[in-house]
């Protein structure tokens, strides 16, 4: 079950789903994702357990609204014009996504850090990275759909998690480290990810092929 925000007769009320996300994400940068509780998060949000089962049911539920927050802010950066090549549209997509994620690095890094001792709870999260992942080649002109659609996201996922770690861990202020590395990475896999495909349905992809 998702976050969902909730409207009145009178208009839109406060975003509950945002204020659970940011109390869940400063309880876990404070005391490690695995120690927080629906209760606490509900106390940091400034609301009853019921109004946070009401949005949240749960804690997988609470990082799937996180994750959407993210790929609303990396989509709404979409550029869909110009002559960039594929490759380099995933590169900025995915740069878009590390800025998105900055503000909340602390929480990040314990959430990742604590998912190894909850398989269950990290297998729950795969299915939104995965549909991330989707989102972020279809804008950059690349089709996750189809087998070979799939196996492109499932690829982006894993080159994802490789620099997700270098990022962690790059305190530089233009993030050297985690560009070089998620360049490298996406050259090595430029043909597996199908970023010479030309989708004449996409502006700029036929230009980047003939580039």
């Amino acid at each position: 079950m998702c976050c969902m925000a909730k409207k009145s007769a009178r208009g839109a009320q406060p975003d509950r789903a945002a204020e659970i996300v940011d109390a869940a994400l400063i309880l876990a940068a404070r005391d490690g994702w695995r120690a927080v509780s629906l209760a606490a998060i509900a106390d940091q949000a400034g609301i009853t357990v019921l109004q946070l089962y009401a949005v949240c049911a749960s804690k997988a539920a609470i990082l799937d609204a996180f994750h959407r927050r993210v790929d609303q802010a990396v989509l709404a950066g979409a550029d869909r014009e110009g002559d960039e090549r594929p490759r380099d549209r995933l590169f900025d997509t995915i740069m878009r996504r590390f800025d998105a994620l900055a503000p909340h690095k602390a929480a990040v890094r314990a959430i990742l850090r604590d998912a190894g001792s909850d398989p269950l709870a990290a297998l729950c999260g795969v299915p939104a990275l995965l549909n991330s992942m989707a989102w972020m080649l279809e804008v950059s002109g690349v089709s996750a759909s189809g087998w070979l659609g799939g196996a492109r996201v499932k690829l982006l996922l894993g080159i994802y998690f490789l620099v997700l770690r270098v990022w962690l861990a790059d305190d530089s202020a233009d993030m050297t480290r985690t560009m070089a590395t998620l360049d490298t990475r996406l050259r090595q896999a430029e043909r597996w990810l199908g970023l010479a495909v030309v989708d004449a349905s996409i502006p700029g992809t036929q230009a980047a092929a003939k580039a």
